[in-house]
């Protein structure tokens, strides 16, 4: 990466310590090495019952504890509840991605990081998922800050992780730490719908736990 000088980051409110929902380690890998260079506490929380077929989330998630464990970083991993999920998406199947299952999907994942957060003591939430240009940040913002507004005193801190290069060095990071690269946002219907797109252009259809990121690509 190109020598960049981090811009020192405080959490608001005056808190002293955050509760980060991860997606994966790709997406969180910018987003946490920035929040160690600026010296502050975090602790990584991992929910994410959208992530299927099991066998891919099992990779996303041990890829991510490998990574928060080279920076002592403590990891909470939370309730595979799959059937919770399907269950919420149930009449969504055919909505597009950018939608109202995405919506679902992550007012899912922020209210459980919002009730661990009430429950343990940290009055500051976040999220790595609005690092992915892939992503809709207005709609990942909305969830998080409709999550928190169910606790007294709990925020949700919608820092713009893309911005001064962020994405970029998301890039980087996986590369240099050649991290599992999944091709699909996560859950079985953007499986089904990517696999669609690329049989349609002659394409080789997804393979579940073999792409990686290299030095090169």
């Amino acid at each position: 990466m190109d020598k960049f000088t981090r811009p020192t980051l405080t959490l608001p409110n005056g808190a002293n310590k955050l509760l980060l929902h991860s997606c994966c380690a790709p997406c969180s890998g910018e987003v946490m090495e920035a929040l160690s260079a600026s010296g502050i506490d975090y602790t990584i929380f991992f929910y994410n019952p959208n992530i299927h077929p099991q066998r891919e989330y099992e990779i996303r998630k041990n890829e991510n504890i490998r990574f928060a464990e080279q920076h002592n970083v403590p990891f909470v991993d939370a309730d595979y509840d799959s059937d919770n999920w399907f269950s919420r998406a149930k009449g969504m199947e055919q909505e597009p991605e950018r939608g109202i299952r995405c919506t679902m999907c992550f007012d899912m994942r922020f209210e459980r990081t919002a009730l661990y957060a009430a429950e343990h003591g940290f009055s500051i939430i976040s999220s790595s998922l609005g690092i992915s240009r892939w992503k809709n940040m207005q709609q990942i913002n909305d969830c998080g800050k409709r999550a928190a507004s169910h606790y007294d005193g709990l925020t949700y801190w919608d820092y713009n992780w893309r911005k001064q290069g962020g994405s970029a060095r998301m890039v980087e990071i996986s590369k240099r730490e050649q991290f599992y690269q999944q091709e699909y946002c996560g859950c079985i219907y953007s499986l089904r719908d990517t696999n669609k797109h690329r049989r349609s252009q002659g394409r080789e259809i997804i393979r579940i736990g073999v792409k990686y990121y290299t030095a090169d690509k």
